[in-house]
């Protein structure tokens, strides 16, 4: 596994740019991610406060002692660290921009589904814009933090993300699933933190001028 890239480091924490197709669990490597961290930067361990799915990049929180990895799960737990992600998808979507809240359920093959229901609902809320012909960026912030929430929520709105394989039906064989973890914003100890990372991967993201796509999206 190749040198992870330290996006923002602190006393009490580090904030990494995954790579996509690392999964932050073990899985099958030799050596799994949390272990890769701290062997990078010589500690004896790093906790794990929140997760990507494997085919996701970006932004990562990873705590150097036991009390911050409590302090900030508890944040994540109190919905009070705003995620900003980027998708790319082919498809046009019902809509442009607004809330996509529903409860998830179990699926098929280890995938999830938008119910009608809101009972204990997953919420994001999205932004999209056209870069070029059948070719759209999305602006993605979960309010809520469930497996596959994003994935699922773009599926719903008939825009499955470019390349993923789980959820775009017929979906192209292409270099990645177009979703990255671009923005962390959060309070942490009375300071404030606002971190941005672009992404590196993916022949498609390097296509577009995301800046000037943000820009105009004006995302707070």
């Amino acid at each position: 596994m190749p040198s992870i890239t330290i996006i923002y480091q602190h006393a009490d924490f580090v904030v990494i740019d995954k790579p996509c197709g690392i999964s932050v669990h073990k899985d099958q490597a030799e050596i799994g991610l949390t272990t890769l961290i701290a062997h990078q930067l010589n500690v004896p361990q790093v906790w794990l406060v929140h997760r990507l799915d494997k085919v996701t990049s970006g932004l990562l929180i990873l705590a150097l002692n036991a009390q911050a990895a409590q302090t900030l799960s508890q944040l994540f737990a109190q919905q009070s660290i705003q995620k900003t992600y980027l998708a790319l998808s082919v498809d046009k979507p019902k809509k442009k921009q607004g809330l996509i809240i529903g409860d998830m359920q179990k699926a098929r093959r280890g995938a999830w589904k938008l119910c009608s229901t809101k009972e204990n609902p997953a919420i994001t809320r999205f932004h999209s814009i056209s870069c070029e012909p059948n070719l759209r960026l999305f602006i993605l912030q979960p309010k809520t933090g469930k497996t596959h929430q994003l994935r699922v929520a773009m599926k719903s709105l008939g825009s499955p993300i470019l390349g993923d394989q789980l959820y775009g039906k017929n979906s192209p064989e292409i270099d990645r699933t177009y979703l990255h973890a671009y923005r962390l914003q959060f309070c942490y100890q009375g300071q404030h933190i606002d971190i941005q990372c672009l992404p590196i991967y993916g022949q498609m993201f390097q296509r577009i001028n995301l800046i000037q796509l943000i820009t105009e999206l004006n995302i707070k």
